[in-house]
């Protein structure tokens, strides 16, 4: 088998046996199409470390980034041991693959009073009645409430909300469902699109049977796509925080305002869906350098 062939059953593998998300079945295809490239028309049993090693080399000399090396890095790995475990390979090549050590990057987080802002002004503007004002409205009351990624907001359908208990039921990575609680200006901000906007953007469609399910949807009454979403918040929150952001600022900034007002580290993990307890301690990290920041500014002695 040659190390394409093998490439794509492990992508088939990844997205059919582990589930992962169509996004990171495409990550995991980049890496390794740059893998294939770089290796050439050769078969997978033959795939040493030097191979290995020199496609590492080939990304630094184009000036790729830490975090990208090491990406490839752990796609290769991965790639190499479920080969290894299919008995495609006689031994795993990725075991001595050292990886770069990644520097830490701290996510960008918007303060307290800076989601009041923006979100009051998007309130004001949906108080005008407009569909699309509305649904944005609470797109951004939802993503910031319940800290949910920008894929699982896209996802969800209208009977996926328990208003009585105010919290939604979403999908995540790995088609994991959790369960996620909101607060009240998010389920204020929900409803009243729910009465005045949806149905407006509904009725744009001409066949709104296929988007009778969606909780939010496009102009044109079809669900609405993350790109949507991406556009929405870098309009929004990107010049309150100098800087070009995504959805998931929010869901950074609902992460490390939780941790800030005592939520124990556990139920944050739960709330943000986190495989890994590890994953949800940048937050602890974030929480800190803003604690010491106060402290520079306020502490005399500081």
């Amino acid at each position: 088998m040659e190390i394409n062939e093998g490439a794509e059953a492990y992508l088939r593998h990844l997205a059919e046996v582990r589930r992962l998300s169509p996004a990171t079945v495409r990550a995991y295809r980049s890496d390794l199409t740059d893998l294939t490239l770089a290796c050439g028309d050769i078969d997978l049993d033959v795939v040493d470390l030097d191979n290995l090693r020199e496609w590492l080399w080939q990304a630094v000399q184009r000036g790729d980034s830490r975090a990208t090396i090491a990406r490839r890095t752990a796609a290769a790995r991965g790639f190499f041991a479920w080969a290894a475990e299919s008995g495609l390979v006689p031994t795993d090549p990725s075991l001595r693959l050292v990886s770069p050590k990644r520097g830490r990057t701290l996510p960008k987080v918007a303060t307290a009073d800076v989601m009041d802002s923006v979100l009051g002004r998007l309130g004001s503007a949906a108080a005008e009645g407009d569909p699309l004002a509305l649904r944005d409205h609470a797109m951004l009351e939802l993503l910031y409430g319940a800290a949910v990624r920008v894929s699982e907001l896209c996802g969800l359908d209208v009977d996926d909300l328990d208003h009585d208990r105010r919290t939604a039921r979403v999908l995540g990575k790995g088609s994991k469902e959790r369960v996620v609680p909101f607060g009240l200006p998010a389920q204020r901000a929900v409803e009243a699109y729910l009465v005045r906007g949806r149905p407006a953007l509904l009725a744009r469609r001409a066949d709104a049977a296929a988007s009778a399910s969606a909780l939010f949807l496009g102009a044109r009454g079809g669900r609405i796509g993350p790109r949507a979403v991406y556009d929405l918040v870098s309009r929004e929150l990107g010049p309150a925080l100098g800087a070009q952001v995504g959805p998931h600022a929010l869901r950074h900034s609902a992460a490390t305002h939780l941790l800030d007002g005592g939520a124990d580290l556990r139920a944050v993990q739960e709330i943000l869906g986190h495989a890994s307890l590890g994953t949800t301690q940048i937050y602890t990290h974030v929480s800190s350098e803003r604690l010491a920041a106060s402290y520079r500014l306020a502490h005399p002695r500081a």
